[in-house]
């Protein structure tokens, strides 16, 4: 098996589909609300360091949708929006944090992508023994 392999049984799985125009118009100090309601500062600062900030923030959005999902999907619960961080590594992949101890034995992988005017996301939960 190689690295990126994961042989842990799929316990959930979760899509999501997002208008990027739902964004368009979202700003820091105008939608402040809003905003920390659905997204972690982390997020927050990644998405408006960008010169187009709508549709970073619509695919986090489609990503956390398609998470939460997967794990009602998987029956283990319901998390707030910002229990759910989402993040690129070093290699520009992204990743899922999720800090709540009912999830603490499993691994969530996610794939976003964004066109012109959708953003799309797929999440898998694994059920980490």
């Amino acid at each position: 098996m190689g690295p990126h392999e994961i042989s842990l049984p799929v316990t959930g799985v979760g899509v999501d589909i997002e208008d990027i125009s739902r964004f368009k118009n979202v700003k820091p100090g105008e939608n402040e609300k809003f905003l920390k309601k659905i997204f972690t500062s982390n997020e927050l600062f990644y998405c408006f360091s960008k010169k187009n900030p709508a549709p970073h923030l619509a695919v986090r959005f489609s990503g956390k949708e398609a998470v939460i999902k997967a794990i009602h999907n998987a029956g283990l619960g319901n998390p707030y929006y910002t229990d759910i961080e989402i993040l690129n590594d070093a290699t520009g992949a992204p990743s899922v944090k999720i800090d709540k101890k009912d999830f603490k034995n499993v691994t969530i992988k996610i794939s976003l992508s964004h066109c012109r005017d959708k953003s799309l996301a797929f999440a898998v939960i694994f059920e980490d023994r």
